[in-house]
């Protein structure tokens, strides 16, 4: 009996093909690249997930590895610091005790002027001027204007800090020039040269001592001094946090 029902449906297919032969045909192409196509989006959308997933992975391995070599330079700096309080103690020396805070840029002063940032910080003190970190590296300065933090980043020339050429430590004065930092009078008889690092001394009360501007790349004689035109290490790109140094 199956047998039989098996060759009906057989001779009826043939049947309707012979009589309606391109439209069998169409529909079922039709219904088949229908799939094809449904197919392949769904693989598609399913590699792309598969590589997002992975990709996140890889991230998260990344900042699992960061983030175990901030806990070791905390824990190292928190000994240094243990240690250091303990020898200014026994110096009779007020404890060091630096404090940043993380605080956000909120729009350009002007629009046409990259370097000038409004900051989000609400324990501001107007009567003050902070030292700015980007990265750990001197970002610029923040200073009060209408009421206001004002940061004024490093290419601005009223961007202004003290701050150590090299080994020797060569005194200077940095401020910025767009996408320089020039070190102005340094004494004529000192030498820094290309290649050495500038980093802040500390003097000025805005800054500790040691955060990295940049590197010399050329040194100017003038007629009473010396200038260094550096190339700082935090450019331009303005990001959406920085660290803002509270007590030196």
């Amino acid at each position: 009996m199956n047998k039989i029902k098996f060759i009906f449906f057989i001779l009826l297919f043939v049947i309707v093909s012979l009589k309606y032969g391109s439209n069998v045909r169409g529909f079922f192409l039709k219904y088949t690249n229908s799939t094809l196509v449904a197919y392949l989006e769904l693989k598609e959308t399913t590699k792309e997930s598969i590589s997002e997933h992975f990709d996140q992975i890889e991230k998260i391995r990344e900042l699992e590895a960061i983030n175990e070599n901030l806990d070791s330079s905390i824990k190292t700096l928190s000994a240094f610091a243990s240690k250091l309080n303990d020898i200014l103690k026994a110096e009779d020396i007020e404890k060091y005790e630096p404090k940043v805070k993380l605080v956000s840029s909120i729009a350009y002063v002007n629009l046409n002027d990259y370097y000038k940032v409004w900051i989000n910080y609400k324990d501001f003190n107007s009567s003050r001027i902070y030292g700015l970190l980007n990265k750990g590296n001197c970002a610029g300065i923040v200073i009060e204007k209408n009421g206001n933090p004002m940061a004024l980043l490093l290419g601005d020339p009223k961007s202004i800090f003290s701050v150590f050429i090299g080994s020797n430590k060569i005194p200077g004065i940095a401020m910025g020039k767009k996408n320089e930092v020039h070190v102005k009078y340094i004494p004529s008889w000192l030498n820094p040269k290309k290649g050495d690092k500038v980093v802040t001394s500390g003097l000025d009360d805005i800054f500790f001592r040691g955060v990295g501007v940049g590197v010399v790349t050329k040194v100017i004689k003038e007629e009473l001094s010396k200038t260094a035109i550096i190339e700082p290490y935090s450019k331009i790109n303005i990001p959406s946090y920085y660290h803002i140094i509270e007590k030196n």
